[in-house]
């Protein structure tokens, strides 16, 4: 699969998450070339601040392999990571971390911080961003506006 074709089944996990009132993003991790997992935010319904798409994902990613390294998998998340996604990629051992459109508010692998990249780490994955941005950062924006326009 392509690093497109897999994008395509985040932004569908994103989609999922806008339609149950949480924020759109979606993640799916990719091992030889399956699908091991694929989550969306759920910190709404979970109230839970670490229920992330990319967290979730990790966690039934290491269910379904039975091990908690991720040795040989790619991240597709359709928005750059935060810090806390950030440490939970780095703690899992991901190769690999392809993102749809950066944070400006909170990105930890290259907007804000660069996390991932730290020279110090023992584990540096590679990060490839702007994979279908457009289109992973008007979902998003529409999100937002939407939930604007409720307020009004």
């Amino acid at each position: 699969m392509t690093h497109e074709q897999c994008m395509e089944l985040a932004l569908r996990e994103a989609e999922t998450a806008a339609k149950q009132g949480e924020v759109p993003i979606g993640a799916v991790i990719v091992r030889d070339g399956k699908v091991i997992a694929k989550a969306h935010n759920m910190r709404e319904q979970w109230l839970d601040a670490t229920a992330h798409a990319e967290v979730i994902a990790i966690r039934e990613a290491c269910k379904n392999l039975k091990n908690w390294r991720l040795a040989g998998c790619t991240l597709y998340v359709t928005m750059e990571p935060c810090p806390m996604c950030a440490g939970a990629i780095y703690n899992s051992r991901v190769d690999t971390v392809v993102f749809g459109c950066r944070d400006n508010r909170a990105g930890a692998v290259e907007s804000l911080f660069n996390v991932l990249s730290h020279p110090l780490m023992n584990h540096q994955p590679q990060v490839i961003g702007g994979i279908l941005e457009d289109r992973c950062a008007a979902l998003v924006r529409a999100f937002f506006m939407d939930c604007r326009s409720r307020e009004t």
